[in-house]
């Protein structure tokens, strides 16, 4: 049987199950599980089922396949630390898997695997070993001897293996399904000697496929009950079937990585890959490959490198890479996201979303790399400098630990997470002090503490237990909201509660006690005309008066329970909690007419989706406010330009024709008779509900609820305030659109002022990038960073958008392609200056010379053409770019052999212009940051071969 490519095994999988056993192929889940806040990443194929096992959804198909993207990286599971250093560890995997929802079990499952396995893709059934569970006594676990009877109708006793708890019995959690499980592992031993390197975690006897069979329920008094329906989630590693089917000893050597190798050898220019396990450059390959694969994976899917949570394990990753390529492959310009091309086209067949999001992607990486690189020169040497303090010390007798405050400095100052400098001590045999690490952070966060995130939840949550706590003490019944009618209101008798706020809690005022100017409050009243943050549109702001002096300015109105809470601050005067007060209330009334705008056009785009997208369309969640409205829905795919272009016309119509904004209320029964009307989909409305038509007015909707004509509206459930009619909107544009969750889009759009605004922007940079094109190309490269990043800050209409996007496309590649013709113009004088250097001199004598016209790649280049017409020659050659130097250093095998090291010459010379570098014995580079000092360096180069003869 030919060997199969990466991309064959993958659909064979999907192929095999779909066609020949009635399953379903579904796509993978996001590796980032928007929908499940005890997950960092999705970090195995049963996590997207997760709501069938736990009985929270009812599936749809009772047979499915897939391939789940993974990453195990942070948390519980976490490989991160041996990437690299073997042969089968990966951050970033895929996962196939076959899966029955009450329909098939363990017969089915066993049979089909054996039936893949060898029938399909012939392997030799000699090689394969299965384990099954052996019970626990302990727990009053039976042995599962039905999948052990199965597996010897396929194989002798000697390869059917008896399993423990910890490898044999899957558990969700502490409490719900769980159940025994049977493992599939191959035996790569040349003399299939494999049987007692069975789990234990052996390369060349590795576990291929795991089928777990869901058959138990455990409960909170940890007793295990048989489950109605019986489920098999079955999980086989991609990177190691590839590896099997290939012929290979090592994930690494497959078509899954070759690809990406190759992209790595070109981005850095080092020597090819060789796959040896302990070589530092190899090992560097792997985890750079591995570490790209994770990135891109997550950042397509919505995933940002950040500061804490997902985000910062990301930052680790590409942090621990960029490093790698600096210190073990010389590259010190960025490279990581060059990579990026590399995956997408290894991948993208499979997960086209990596096709949807490569720019981005790429974008988002350069970003980071560029700005941890404006660090890591200064951190690694920081390093070194601690490096060499604790091996002067060893020499003393001391311990060979790298102090927590250098450890604190890396990470503070310089970006270093803890982990990569963990990572750097144990390649110099030797640890950080964690725990004085861990010190040092905790004191950092509580100098920083005041203004954080943590201390405004504990506020909010102090604030809510309060006000409810006086809700059900009787001092207040909940808010009579009076907004639908007015925004404001005259002096008038009121009730007014007061709660001061009190670091990161809230007090309740009693009497004798006020709030005095600069404090802030949360104001109950008995009536309001503040509309309280629901539904997705946000509070009312604005202010309330006391008659008696008192000013509050109100930042925010939210809601608890029955009560609207007004967040603000008291301005002047005095406040203080009176049953009976006359006050005057003003909502402030621009940003109501705002947000009511941007309401009424959310549900007019509601309409226009289900007209131009789909029927199907279901609202996911929204929000409303004075500057822009976001709309969720659910949809696979982005939206085309000629959705877009129908959308904005419907919208654009519906503010001409001037139509009325109405509202009314009825039962939830009698309204949800109303023909065409939308509600949002999951949520819980009370008895009585608000409806709201854009065009007709709710008594005769009601009055007539099966009318056809309702169809043509706008009609929903609505508790939010709303324009008296369409022509408030003014304008409308789409500005945004993006994927935040597995088949769900989000749209963003403005209204009013911001969307006239926006389409005059986008006129302006229009005709800006249209009067650049008549440019010189350099002075168009001048002017391009800045265009780009205008373009990419203002607020522009999508159609504009992708306008001046291809346009400052168009104006970047004339760009390049002058460079590029003069670059080759460079590189011709680079390698005809080398080729003269080389000439002037006699095979075997030392070369050292600066080329003028050099950058750090074409320098390269020129050490070749030196070495290939002088090979017996030390050389170093040198140049400066940018205020910088680049060096780079050659020593043919017989000086190698006599003890010289091109590292050691380069480094040499390197100090001389405030710079470091290595490499191998024959080939390194080096940089420095004073071309000023550059003939010095060369003079330190001449004399340090003088020294050696």
């Amino acid at each position: 049987m030919p060997e199969p490519s990466a991309k064959d095994v993958r659909q064979q999988f999907l192929d095999f199950f779909a066609q020949k056993h009635g399953h379903k192929v579904v796509p993978s889940a996001p590796v980032v599980p928007h929908g499940d806040p005890t997950l960092l990443f999705a970090n195995a194929g049963m996590n997207p089922f997760k709501p069938y096992f736990l009985g929270e959804e009812v599936a749809t198909d009772k047979r499915v396949c897939d391939t789940q993207k993974c990453i195990r990286a942070g948390g519980k599971h976490n490989d991160l630390e041996d990437v690299g250093r073997d042969t089968y560890h990966h951050t970033f995997f895929e996962m196939l898997g076959n899966w029955s929802f009450g329909d098939y079990f363990k017969k089915e499952a066993i049979r089909w695997a054996w039936e893949l396995l060898v029938d399909v893709w012939g392997l030799e059934p000699e090689r394969l070993h299965a384990t099954y569970f052996e019970g626990d006594e302990a727990e009053g676990l039976e042995p599962d001897l039905e999948a052990r009877d199965l597996w010897l109708q396929l194989l002798p006793a000697e390869r059917v293996h008896p399993g423990n708890k910890k490898d044999n019995f899957w558990e969700m959690g502490d409490t719900g399904p769980c159940g025994p499980c049977s493992e599939l592992h191959y035996d790569g031993t040349a003399d299939l000697s494999g049987a007692a390197k069975v789990n234990a975690d052996d390369p060349d006897v590795i576990e291929i496929w795991n089928l777990v069979f869901i058959q138990f329920n455990r409960s909170t008094t940890g007793k295990l009950e048989p489950l109605p329906a019986k489920h098999v989630d079955t999980g086989m590693g991609f990177e190691r079937i590839v590896r099997v089917l290939q012929g290979h000893s090592s994930n690494y050597d497959t078509d899954v990585f070759t690809p990406l190798f190759e992209a790595i050898r070109e981005a850095t220019g080092a020597g090819p890959y060789t796959g040896e396990l302990e070589k530092p450059e190899d090992v560097a390959y792997r985890v750079i490959a591995d570490h790209i694969r994770t990135l891109v994976f997550a950042l397509a899917d919505g995933a940002h490198c950040d500061k804490d949570g997902r985000g910062y394990v990301l930052r680790r990753i590409l942090r621990r890479a960029v490093r790698y390529g600096r210190q073990t492959l010389g590259q010190e310009q960025p490279f990581f996201f060059e990579l990026v091309p590399a995956v997408v086209a290894n991948f993208g067949d499979a997960f086209p979303e990596l096709r949807e999001r490569a720019d981005a992607v790429a974008a988002e990486i350069r970003e980071e790399e560029e700005s941890f690189s404006k660090t890591l020169g200064r951190g690694i040497q920081l390093f070194e400098l601690s490096a060499r303090r604790v091996e002067e010390a060893a020499g003393r007798g001391g311990g060979k630990t790298i102090a927590a405050t250098d450890a604190f400095q890396l990470h503070d100052t310089y970006g270093f997470p803890l982990d990569l400098t963990e990572l750097m001590a144990a390649e110099r045999g030797m640890t950080v002090d964690a725990e004085g690490f861990d010190r040092l952070m905790g004191e950092a966060r509580v100098r920083s503490r005041g203004g954080g995130d943590g201390g405004e939840a504990a506020a909010m949550a102090s604030l809510r237990e309060e006000v409810q706590r006086g809700f059900d003490a009787g001092w207040y019944a909940g808010t009579n909201f009076t907004g639908f009618e007015t925004a404001e209101a005259p002096f008038q008798q009121n009730q007014i509660h007061v709660f001061r706020r009190q670091d990161d809690h809230w007090l309740s005022l009693t009497a004798g006690e006020s709030a005095t100017a600069g404090d802030a409050v949360a104001i109950v009243l008995k009536m309001s005309p503040f509309y309280a943050e629901m539904g997705g549109q946000v509070g009312d702001t604005g202010s309330i008066q006391l008659r008696t002096g008192g000013r509050v300015a109100v930042r925010d109105t939210q809601k608890v329970g029955a009560v609207h809470v007004h967040l603000g601050e008291v301005v002047s005067g005095e406040v203080a909690t009176d049953p009976d007060v006359i006050l005057a209330v003003a909502v402030d009334l621009e940003r109501r007419r705002a947000i009511e705008a941007n309401h009424t056009a959310t549900h007019l785009l509601n309409r226009s989706l289900r007209d131009r997208v789909s029927d199907d369309v279901q609202q996911r969640g929204s929000l409303v406010e004075a500057e822009r409205l976001r709309f969720d829905f659910n949809h696979g795919a982005a939206l085309g330009d000629d959705e877009l272009a129908a959308i904005e016309g419907d919208l654009a119509a519906a503010i001409a024709a001037r139509r009325g904004v109405f509202s009314g209320n009825a039962p939830e029964a009698q309204a949800r008779g109303i023909r065409g009307l939308r509600a949002v989909f999951g949520e819980k409305y009370p008895p009585v509900v608000r409806v709201v038509s854009v065009g007709e007015p709710v008594d005769k909707l009601l009055a007539d609820p099966d009318n056809a004509a309702w169809e043509e509206l706008s009609v929903e459930l609505c508790g939010g305030t709303h324009a008296g009619n369409t022509a408030d909107l003014g304008a409308f544009a789409l500005v945004g659109q993006e994927a935040v969750g597995k088949g769900v889009r989000r749209v963003t759009a403005v209204t009013g002022e911001p969307a006239v605004a926006a389409r005059e922007e986008a006129a302006r940079l229009m005709k800006k990038l249209d009067a650049a094109a008549g440019l010189d190309p350099e002075a168009v490269a001048a002017q391009l960073d800045g265009l780009t990043k205008r373009v990419e800050a203002a607020t522009l209409p999508l159609a504009e958008r992708a306008a001046t996007r291809a346009k400052l496309a168009t104006l970047g590649e004339a760009v390049r392609k002058h460079r590029k013709e003069a670059g080759a113009q460079a590189t011709d004088a680079v390698l005809d200056a080398a080729r003269a250097a080389a000439e002037g001199v006699a095979d075997g004598a030392v070369l050292v010379t600066g080329i003028d016209g050099a950058d750090g790649k074409s320098l390269r280049v020129a050490m070749d053409v030196v070495n290939k017409l002088r090979p017996q020659s030390p050389a170093m050659l040198a140049a400066t770019e940018d205020g910088k130097v680049s060096l780079i250093a050659s020593v043919p095998k017989d000086k190698v052999q006599a003890g010289w090291k091109a590292g050691e010459w380069v480094n040499a010379a390197a100090a001389e212009v405030g710079g470091r570098g290595g490499g191998k014995p024959d080939r390194a580079q080096a940089g420095g940051k004073d071309p000023a000092k550059l003939p010095a360096a060369l003079d330190a180069a001449r004399a340090w071969t003088a020294d050696r003869g």
